[in-house]
């Protein structure tokens, strides 16, 4: 199942839904809980980061149960060097969050390689954290001997981190570990452009039209003993690297020239047939994503187009599936979508869906793709509001385009589930709060709960959203609170107001003047009617 977006636990999807030996390449960042702000999908224009979003990823490194039941399905793997490995970990780590990390990480490893094509690669994007604990692991599921690079990215310019007393150099790269399922595997030579003092010193001759050259040797290397033929050429006598007919053509191209009577004959080798420098694995070359970028969406770990795209290319075919795992904000879809690669990408958080989901649409307008795991009626709904609540609400705030608010601690949100930002008069910035109610019981209390929350936060709009039809006491304190008339729209518009989940899976959403869609930054727009070449 290509062109689809997963939401739920990587490793149930995985098993589930992709089967062995269909995926092409593979490119995952998994998250790894030593930043605090490591998963923070959106900021309000304020700048402040959501708790919600901070709690949905607090639980996913810690040595429990889940952790433990990870460790056991690699030891019952069948991968017998896999399994040493993490067990000598666990003797050396001890039962902590890197511990935990890496036992998570190891029986999704086994996972992804069964799902690789033999000509399959991986890509592992992480930071020296735990680079070296998980090139371990890879040579213990894939072989050591199925390890090709390890790719050094320059992530950001220098930082001044001396002034804020840090002892350490600066920390500007990444480690990205590159992995081949088997001997044979899809590869595509990439370049990088000449440096500018390479080409004034070895192409500095010009011709009329101003195109650069340089002058080469066609003296056939190792003489007779390999084969190279004897004759002469402009009056000089040689071993060639061309035969009498070969050499001919090229004279008569303009191709051999004598720069003096009596000198060797050489080769015009013009600078714009010439492909580049072959990429290393040294990445200091792509652009870096920060508050002036263009590209960015608002996502601290958002990892630049052209990165991916890069692996992509190197890796793939058009028409290949592409699969990311963990996929965040979902660049390695973009690009996969963009160079015409078949996809797949998971994310455990409705958070990241929704931002995927919208980034895709606004990126590739029409594009043909489904969204799975996601609630798409009343039932799944509720299906999801019993299993998980908070991701529920979560869910639901997605649906009114609102900014995750408040957390997994009591009383945390003081009832309040989200934020839509919006300007009534163009200009100045306000935010309605949204109350999500997933049970079967509402009444007139929560509507009043929902009007102090607006008063307290000085807020002028409330959205409620429930399940069930809100009654006649309900519809009357909303309808109490009044409206708020925008100088923008010219109307006047309900400051509480009361959506079920029936209305919004028809498509209504709150009646809010001129919503701020800086929380949301839009994906630009991509033109795939001509890709240059990728370098």
């Amino acid at each position: 199942m290509t062109n689809t977006l997963f939401y739920g636990d990587n490793l149930q999807v995985l098993r589930e839904h992709v089967k062995d030996d269909s995926v092409d390449l593979i490119y995952l960042d998994p998250p790894f809980n030593s930043n605090a702000n490591y998963n923070i999908l959106f900021k309000s224009p304020e700048g402040q980061n959501s708790d919600a979003q901070i709690e949905a990823f607090e639980d996913t490194w810690h040595w429990n149960d889940t952790a433990e039941h990870a460790f056991d399905e690699v030891m019952r793997s069948g991968n017998t060097k896999a399994f040493d490995l993490l067990r000598a970990m666990r003797d050396f780590l001890g039962d902590n969050d890197m511990m935990a990390y890496l036992a998570m990480m190891a029986v999704r490893l086994l996972e992804l390689h069964r799902v690789l094509k033999p000509t399959g690669s991986l890509y592992l994007h992480c930071d020296p954290t735990a680079s070296h604990y998980l090139k371990l692991l890879l040579d213990g599921v894939f072989g050591a001997d199925k390890f090709v690079n390890e790719i050094t990215w320059k992530r950001s310019h220098a930082h001044s981190d001396a002034k804020q007393g840090a002892q350490h150099f600066g920390r500007l790269t990444d480690t990205i570990l590159f992995y081949s399922k088997g001997s044979k595997r899809i590869w595509n030579v990439l370049y990088t452009p000449y440096d500018q003092g390479y080409i004034d010193r070895d192409y500095r001759r010009l011709e009329p039209d101003g195109r650069r050259y340089r002058l080469d040797n066609i003296q056939g290397p190792g003489g007779a003993e390999k084969g190279n033929p004897y004759y002469e050429v402009m009056g000089v006598s040689r071993h060639w690297r061309y035969s009498r007919e070969k050499m001919a053509a090229l004279i008569e191209q303009g191709r051999i020239i004598q720069t003096q009577p009596g000198a060797v004959p050489q080769y015009k080798r013009y600078l714009d047939e010439m492909p580049g420098v072959p990429l290393q694995n040294l990445w200091a070359d792509l652009p870096i994503i920060n508050n002036r970028s263009s590209e960015g969406l608002g996502y601290p770990t958002q990892k630049p187009l052209a990165l991916l795209e890069r692996i992509i290319a190197a890796s793939s075919n058009e028409g290949d599936v592409v699969l990311d795992p963990f996929c965040g904000c979902g660049t390695a879809i973009h690009a996969a979508e963009k160079l015409h690669r078949q996809w797949i990408g998971i994310d455990v958080t409705h958070l990241a869906i929704t931002l995927i989901e919208k980034r895709m649409k606004d990126a590739f307008p029409g594009i043909a793709m489904q969204v799975e795991g996601t609630p798409k009626d009343l039932n799944a709904a509720m299906d999801l509001a019993a299993r998980d609540k908070y991701q529920f609400q979560w869910w639901a705030c997605s649906l009114v385009d609102a900014h995750p608010y408040g957390g997994k601690k009591k009383g945390a949100d003081g009832g309040v589930d989200g934020i839509i930002y919006f300007k009534p008069d163009g200009k100045r910035t306000e935010k309605a709060l949204v109350s999500v109610k997933g049970g079967d019981n509402v009444d007139v209390k929560m509507i009043r709960d929902l009007h102090s929350a607006m008063e307290r936060e000085k807020a002028p709009i409330g959205i409620f959203i429930c399940k069930g039809l809100p009654t006649k006491p309900m519809r009357t304190e909303a309808a109490a609170v009044g409206v708020l008339n925008s100088e923008v729209t010219g109307k006047a518009h309900p400051r509480l107001q009361i959506l079920t989940l029936a209305e919004l899976f028809q498509g209504k959403k709150p009646d809010i003047p001129w919503v701020d869609a800086s929380v949301l930054k839009s994906a630009k727009r991509e033109d795939r009617s001509q890709q240059g070449t990728l370098l």
